[in-house]
């Protein structure tokens, strides 16, 4: 019998009990260098299986029949089979060769951006990922090829979906760098601006021994969304960033700073002419949008700052105080600033008087009680996951030898030490 009829038998005798699943993925591992070598006659063999019976088998045919590079024609017809193959398979068999299925994953990522039809991908990888998760906490690889695809697309909405699990479970530092970068840029095109914050702080503040490219791209992001979000910034970051960040960053991001140091004077013109100055730069980073609503955000800021003083002022008078060219044009950013929240505030049309208002949010309405509440208890679940995740560090091992290695010698500023004795 063909060597090929043979393993094809094996899989469709193999595929309904756990005892036979192990058994086949015994076969299959054995055979996986051979079947890479009749990638040829492959896919006639996967015409013969059914994708949600004989997952395991189909998942080792069809990512030996991939090797190599495929040509656009390849990749259309691929496509659809790993995207029913996906959709269809067994979640159980499929996460006994979980690298296998990272693999063709990858490879349907990499064909539909080179079909360039990114969207063809985004629901597959969706359901993908959420196969390969064992929990909601868990971070798998496919996260990151996801949101790329999704920020690819422009399916910023579709991306935001994964954004809110809270993360505790990593395999790899590379996953969640760009899981947290990915996402932070997600969260931009959205204009969740703080949630891309603290995405983006994740990257940067990392463990790393090297300073690696995606931290630098994350920083230069951060500095901008954080003049966008807060109108400052600070290059002070908190102690527990690695000394690799700590020390390189800055020197990577020499223009990002000056521009925040440009923001922080609050002198439009002198930003502008910055801007105007380094946008090559900046274009070449692919952040000149970026860089464009921080120059926004200026205007913004001062037209905050003028609620601080006045209760009322001229659409003229706000014009010549935020530098703006017209009352019009002031008029257009005080309406969007009450639209987006960032303001409170009435305008008469008929003398063109802006009139600044109060807060109207009392804090003691049921939707801001009940938003309260799962802001509490959600921090509550948090608190307790990190002392039984601090308890099981505390007790293991690997932990304790390699902290006992690297303990550095005490000195007097770890202890509460009185400087004078009274005796």
């Amino acid at each position: 019998m063909d060597p090929l009829e043979a393993l094809l038998a094996q899989i469709q005798g193999l595929s309904s009990t756990s005892s036979d699943l192990n058994r086949l993925h015994t076969v299959l591992r054995q055979a996986d260098d051979w079947l890479r070598s009749e990638s040829t006659r492959l896919a006639a063999v996967l015409t013969q299986l059914d994708p949600s019976i004989h997952s395991l088998g189909f998942l080792y045919i069809l990512e030996a029949s991939m090797t190599g590079s495929v040509t656009k024609t390849q990749a259309e017809t691929a496509v659809p089979i790993i995207t029913r193959f996906i959709g269809t398979c067994s979640t159980e068999q499929i996460r006994l060769a979980p690298d296998k299925f990272l693999s063709v994953c990858k490879r349907l990522k990499d064909q539909v951006i080179l079909l360039e039809a990114p969207i063809r991908g985004v629901a597959p990888l969706f359901t993908a990922l959420r196969k390969l998760q064992v929990s909601a906490e868990h971070l798998t690889p496919l996260h990151s090829e996801f949101l790329l695809l999704c920020l690819l697309a422009k399916c910023y909405k579709t991306g935001l979906s994964i954004l809110d699990d809270d993360v505790f479970e990593v395999e790899q530092p590379r996953d969640l760098f760009l899981y947290c970068y990915y996402g932070g840029m997600i969260c931009i095109g959205q204009k969740r601006f703080q949630k891309a914050l603290e995405l983006l702080h994740n990257v940067v503040t990392a463990p790393m021994s090297t300073i690696n490219a995606v931290a630098v791209e994350a920083y230069k992001k951060y500095i901008l969304v954080s003049l966008i979000r807060n109108g400052q910034f600070s290059t002070n970051l908190p102690k527990y960033t690695s000394s690799a960040a700590q020390r390189n960053l800055k020197n990577f991001c020499q223009p990002y700073i000056e521009l925040a140091n440009s923001y922080g004077t609050g002198k439009i013109a002198e930003l502008e002419g910055y801007v105007k100055t380094n946008a090559e730069k900046f274009e070449s980073d692919n952040n000149f949008g970026l860089v464009k609503q921080v120059v926004s955000s200026m205007y913004k800021r001062n037209i905050q700052r003028l609620t601080q003083t006045y209760l009322t002022l001229s659409l003229q008078d706000i014009a010549n105080i935020v530098q703006l060219n017209s009352p019009k044009e002031a008029e257009m950013h005080v309406l969007q600033m009450i639209q987006d929240g960032e303001i409170y505030a009435t305008i008469n049309q008929k003398d063109g008087m802006v009139r600044f208002l109060e807060d109207p949010e009392q804090y003691k309405t049921c939707e801001m009680i009940e938003h309260i509440d799962s802001s509490i208890q959600r921090i509550m679940a948090l608190s307790r996951k990190l002392s039984s995740t601090d308890e099981q560090i505390s007790c293991d091992q690997m932990y304790l030898s390699k902290a006992g290695r690297e303990r550095q010698r005490y000195d007097f500023d770890d202890f509460d030490v009185p400087q004078k004795f009274n005796i």
